[in-house]
């Protein structure tokens, strides 16, 4: 869907999409406060007095939620500022105790960057990053408690966030799904978020329009507030789009408003009208001085950070054999990419991609693991591939073998061992078999020789058959044809 073009009987339109992702630093404890960031605990199990706005009250900032910022604006190859500021934004809901939100407005700690995306065809796109700030989270209203009433959990009320803001770079919902999944990727990497979501502790505002294919223009956007999956920002995207081109073909206009996407519907429907900068009378916050960082600070965090996964990618592309797609599969995942790395080193990096992806992802799934709950260790995947390779068992009786590995976490040499799995590769042997195959079916050997030549697979598959998956299928087709031939 790169090049995602809206066309009508009456046109040909673009879409036009940026995002902002609210990313829920991980820390111990709140931007603000000391209060505890557990996800999961009793409601209003972790508030401080901060937190729940009691008067006279100063928030502290956290140099963990600094730390983590930095880091993260160094993962998305953007400048850090060395000066920034806090603001308050005022606003009225009812889980947020103070009434306003301590945000960066004017002056963020992290400025212009950019991310790289991989799309379905195998092209690369840079995503421009307009900007990072860090501000505080509001509390949770739950509404399905009571038919009467509203619930507030104030335990998420002063969690740390980094909003990250993107250009208006996106002209297609895979490029904004592609976005989504690469910045997770890298903020798991990085250990500065855990992108969960569903747990909210990612969210995702949506803003589309549409414009004239071919057009530069950038008409009125409307925002699609707090998305929770990679999917529903692909689907609200493509709706909402649809929903601008018909109200302008139709001879109508669009409102710059806030809406909701609702996934049982594949629809938006409005909240509010369009909020601007001046309705929420930004100020300095008057408890906090600036944020001033020097060379010394961003040198120590740039000195923590490890390899991410565009470079990771690379160099399995460049350094292994592996190709663009199977490195962009394995590293979209820290854990995976590691249990990778491990179960390749000293074999075939290419083979033990093929099987991770192929039986081992799938035995996962079935049994519902992540990758640090394998019952089949790296070391044991990648001894597995080096039996195959040294031709001490066939890739059929590895696919046995295996199979017991998921089930007893035995290392492959002990099973095949124990089994007496392995491949018989002593020609008087199969040559043996060979010549009680060719005894019992002389009319087959018949129809061989008067050119029905294909035969011979059906012969190979007999003798491996006979020796029970044991003879290397290799030495087996040569020696048939051979014999087959006199």
């Amino acid at each position: 869907m790169a090049g995602y073009i809206i066309e009508t009987a009456k046109g040909k339109w673009e879409v036009v999409v940026g995002l902002e992702i609210h990313c829920q630093i991980i820390s111990k404890s709140k931007i603000f406060s000391g209060a505890s960031t557990e996800f999961g605990d009793d409601p209003n199990t972790n508030v401080s007095f901060v937190d729940a706005g009691f008067p006279g009250m100063l928030p502290v900032l956290n140099e963990e939620c600094v730390h983590q910022a930095v880091k993260t604006g160094l993962g998305l190859n953007a400048k850090i500022n060395k000066y920034s500021e806090f603001s308050r934004k005022n606003y009225f809901y009812a889980d947020m105790p103070t009434d306003y939100q301590i945000t960066q407005f004017r002056y963020p700690i992290v400025g212009e960057g950019e991310i790289d995306i991989d799309l379905s065809d195998g092209a690369t796109k840079k995503i421009g990053i307009e900007r990072m700030h860090i501000e505080q989270d509001a509390g949770k209203s739950i509404h399905d408690l009571s038919p009467t009433k509203s619930y507030i959990d104030l335990n998420r009320a002063g969690v740390g966030l980094m909003e990250i803001v993107t250009k208006p770079d996106f002209r297609s919902p895979e490029e904004a799904g592609a976005f989504l999944r690469k910045l997770r990727s890298i903020l798991r990497y990085l250990g500065t978020c855990d992108g969960n979501m569903d747990e909210g502790s990612m969210r995702c505002d949506v803003n589309v329009s549409v414009r004239p294919y071919g057009s530069d223009e950038l008409r009125t956007r409307c925002e699609m507030k707090n998305v929770n999956s990679v999917k529903f920002v692909m689907q609200a995207i493509e709706n909402e789009a649809k929903r601008h081109v018909e109200v302008y073909e139709n001879g109508g206009t669009i409102a710059q408003e806030t809406r909701q996407f609702d996934p049982t519907t594949g629809h938006t429907k409005v909240m509010r009208k369009k909020e601007f900068a001046h309705d929420y009378r930004y100020f300095p916050e008057p408890d906090l001085p600036p944020l001033v960082l020097d060379d010394d600070y961003i040198n120590s965090v740039k000195a923590e950070m490890i390899e991410l996964p565009d470079a990771k990618k690379h160099r399995f592309v460049e350094t292994l054999g592996l190709t663009p797609y199977d490195a962009m599969v394995l590293c979209e995942n820290k854990e995976t990419a590691d249990f990778f790395e491990k179960a390749a080193s000293g074999h075939d990096a290419k083979k033990v991609a093929n099987w991770m992806m192929g039986d081992f992802f799938a035995m996962l799934n079935k049994k519902r693991l992540d990758i640090a709950q394998s019952p089949v260790s790296a070391e044991n995947l990648g001894a597995l591939v080096e039996l195959i390779s040294k031709d001490v068992i066939s890739g059929k009786i590895a696919k046995d073998v295996f199979e017991i590995m998921s089930e007893t976490g035995k290392n492959p040499e002990q099973i095949v061992e124990e089994k007496g799995l392995k491949q018989v590769t002593d020609t008087k042997a199969i040559e043996a078999i060979i010549e009680t195959v060719i005894a019992s079916n002389a009319d087959n050997v018949a129809a061989y020789k008067s050119g029905k030549t294909n035969l011979a697979g059906w012969f190979v598959g007999q003798v491996i058959k006979m020796s029970q998956g044991k003879a290397n299928p290799a030495i087996v087709n040569k020696l048939v044809r051979e014999r087959l031939d006199k």
